[in-house]
């Protein structure tokens, strides 16, 4: 009994001690987990702009405003992908009412109550308002403001889903008025003076004529030039904003696909051949097949040609009130009941056919042609198969599949071509060749001309995976999750199951697809709020499979590191060290352009060039050279350049000509052309500085 007591006190005392431990290990893990505020990630901020933190709350109702429209505009929720883009749109919004805010506040800008109410019923209405197809006059389809009005005087009566469009569309007046307001006094202010009108046209009237040599970096071997980790990294330092990167991850991962069994295949058969007779048997039949369908076509009208492939190989005997399969097509299984046949205007048939094209518009080049069409002809007529011969002499893409057209409609073929055909009152081969414009043709009428047409009800079965099929996939995706906790082990496991291992980069916190697997918002936020290097992930599941990955790297955001682009900065220093080489060895040589070319040797390409426009950045044989162009409008005809590096090579330039415009006494029309075309930019430009001056943290992802 003693022993009992003793037992008691000290395992009272282990289970305090483990509660306790249990709750410390909570506890931790809220503070120091990713939305921690000891680690300064409040759970209840989606992020921040121009120092004002956004809360969840605030955000989501801005996101649900934008969902209550979009019913209101479709009649339906929006789809997942659709509703990243309203997610977007809502973020886009709250950055406009507090970075432009900052901006029409210091302007003095305003929308006062008479320009809403102008705005809504006066004498300029919104678009928004002139395009809503609910204000349109039934009889002329135009905006009509007694429909606006009677609108607005009912309004309490309305659908509960317009009042709630035409409140999230009130509430986005002023912000859209003052951004059109602020837009156009920025377009205003922009000015083009006479100089610049002047220099502008000069650039484009302007013109050089050039001779040049050219030597290509690709000239010099790459084993000419060496260079060091030190020089690398001295020219990433030089250049880094040309090399700034945003935060992005990468993993590996194995898949364990949902593939519907074979049994599942079965079930859905058999569930769609329960249903042949009743189908038959029915008299409303685009009804019972809406009902019964899984696709979108359940009952069309058809000629041969467009007939399914089920129905079009049993053309010849295809009876109303018959129902044919179920066929497996495309993932479903489908069932067809020919509801009617009947005749119509149009014509059909179905040939094969050999084309002997010419090979020039010649009365020789044609007589070979048809001569060896009507040798092929007569094998045929001999006994020979016609789609061994279509596959042996066939010119056209029909060949690989034995001359095959298909069916052809009354204007398809080339008129020779459909005449043949459609006076032939019987299957089988034609007798005499027929010539086209493509050539000769050998033709066998597979179906006699028919002016028949269908119309036919359709049920489809999508064959889907049940759970059973689902379950086992899961438990051999869990099992494998469960039992790697390390990438070595992750590796090994994959390599053992005979899983191949893939692999998918740059995967931002933003994105909602991933290379590889396509929408997988999911492995986003996990990369993004709980993955860390080397750590092996729960299963996710991803509709038609199930992935467990790997996070095997990340890039921060910033300059990137070296050992990123290596290969793109090697290319950069070497191109450098190689136009030091070519420009020591062309500085040393003179004489003509063509002396200069034949002196330096191999690699050197003389080229000549009249009409180079200053506004214009290419030369040819050269490409993209603007340091080539700026220092050729700034020399006179007869000099010859110092070498020029450019983004492919060094060039020596010789000037013949330059051909400078006249002046003339009006330059407005050039004035009118760059103020219209810095008006156009303005905008835009605007919006993404002060976007940029507004410090924008977006931590959306660790919510959605």
């Amino acid at each position: 009994m003693a022993l009992i007591n003793t037992l008691r006190n000290k395992m009272g005392k282990v289970i305090v001690g483990l509660v306790a431990f249990a709750i410390l290990s909570f506890i931790l893990a809220d503070l120091l987990g990713p939305n921690s505020i000891m680690l300064n990630r409040n759970s209840n901020n989606v992020g921040e702009i121009a120092g004002e933190s956004i809360s969840y709350t605030e955000y989501q109702q801005q996101v649900d405003l934008f969902i209550n429209n979009y019913v209101a505009n479709f009649g339906r929720n929006p789809t997942d992908r659709e509703m990243g883009t309203i997610r977007n749109q809502a973020w886009e919004l709250l950055i406009v009412d507090r970075a432009f805010q900052i901006e029409y506040d210091a302007l003095g800008l305003d929308v006062v109550e008479d320009e809403v109410v102008d705005l809504v019923q006066g004498k300029n209405i919104s678009s928004e308002i002139t395009a809503a197809t609910i204000f349109a006059n039934p009889q002329t389809g135009v905006f009509d403001r007694d429909m606006l009005a009677a609108f607005l005087s009912n309004f309490n009566s309305q659908p509960v889903q317009l009042q709630s469009q035409w409140y999230a569309f009130e509430s986005n007046l002023r912000p859209a008025r003052l951004r059109i307001k602020y837009d156009n006094l920025l377009s205003k202010s922009n000015n083009v003076t006479e100089e610049e009108a002047k220099k502008y046209y000069m650039q484009q009237a302007s013109s050089a004529d050039i001779k040049y040599v050219y030597v290509p970096f690709t000239a010099v071997n790459d084993s000419l030039v060496e260079v060091s980790d030190a020089e690398l990294e001295r020219y990433l330092k030089e250049h880094a904003d040309d090399f700034q990167v945003k935060a992005s991850r990468t993993i590996e991962y194995v898949n364990f696909p949902v593939i519907a069994s074979s049994e599942d295949s079965t079930f859905f058969e058999n569930d769609i051949e329960d249903m042949k007779d009743e189908f038959e048997q029915v008299t409303d039949d685009s009804v019972f097949a809406k009902i019964n369908t899984d696709g979108f076509s359940f009952y069309s009208t058809y000629t041969p040609k467009l007939l399914p492939t089920l129905l079009q190989e049993n053309i010849d005997n295809l009876a109303e009130g018959k129902v044919y399969g179920p066929v497996l097509e495309s993932g479903s299984y489908k069932i067809y009941k020919v509801v009617s046949v009947f005749e119509d205007t149009l014509n059909s048939a179905r040939t094969s056919h050999i084309l002997f094209k010419w090979d020039s518009d010649t009365p020789e080049a044609k007589n070979k042609a048809k001569a060896e069409g009507q040798r092929v002809l007569n094998e045929i007529k001999n006994g020979a198969d016609f789609a061994e011969m279509a596959n042996r002499y066939g010119t056209d893409g029909t060949a690989s599949r034995g001359g095959d057209l298909g069916w052809f409609e009354t204007g398809n073929m080339v008129k020779p071509f459909q005449d043949a055909v459609f006076s032939a009152t019987k299957a089988g081969l034609l007798k005499n060749l027929v010539e086209t414009e493509f050539g000769y043709h050998v033709i066998e009428v597979t179906h006699v001309k028919t002016n028949k047409q269908y119309i036919a009800a359709t049920i489809e079965r999508t064959v889907f995976a049940s759970d059973e099929t689902l379950n086992k996939a899961f438990r051999k995706a869990d099992y494998f999750a469960g039992t790697n906790t390390s990438y070595n082990e992750f590796k090994k496991s994959a390599e053992a199951d005979s899983l191949q291992i893939r692999e998918s980069s740059n995967i931002r916190v933003d994105q909602s697809d991933i290379s590889g697997i396509g929408s997988a918002r999911q492995i986003v936020r996990w990369l993004s709020n709980d993955a860390s290097k080397g750590e092996v992930s729960d299963v996710f599941d991803l509709d038609d499979q199930y992935i467990v990955a790997v996070m095997t790297g990340e890039i921060k955001e910033g300059t990137s590191k070296l050992e990123n682009i290596r290969f793109q900065i090697e290319r950069k220093v070497i191109n450098e060290k190689k136009a030091e080489y070519i420009i020591s060895k062309l500085i040393e040589l003179s004489g003509s352009i063509e002396e200069i070319a034949e002196s330096f040797g191999e690699g050197a390409n003389v080229n000549e060039m009249t009409g180079l426009k200053a506004n214009l950045n290419t030369i040819t044989g050269v490409g993209n050279a603007p340091e080539a162009v700026g220092v050729v409008f700034a020399m006179e005809a007869g000099q010859v350049s110092s070498p020029i590096k450019t983004q492919s090579g060094v060039m020596v330039i010789e000037v013949s000509a330059i051909n400078q415009a006249s002046e003339i006494a009006d330059y407005s029309a050039y004035k009118d052309q760059i103020l219209s075309s810095r008006s156009g930019r303005t905008s835009y430009y605007t919006s993404e500085a002060i976007k940029d001056a507004a410090n924008i943290k977006d931590e959306r992802y660790r919510f959605y």
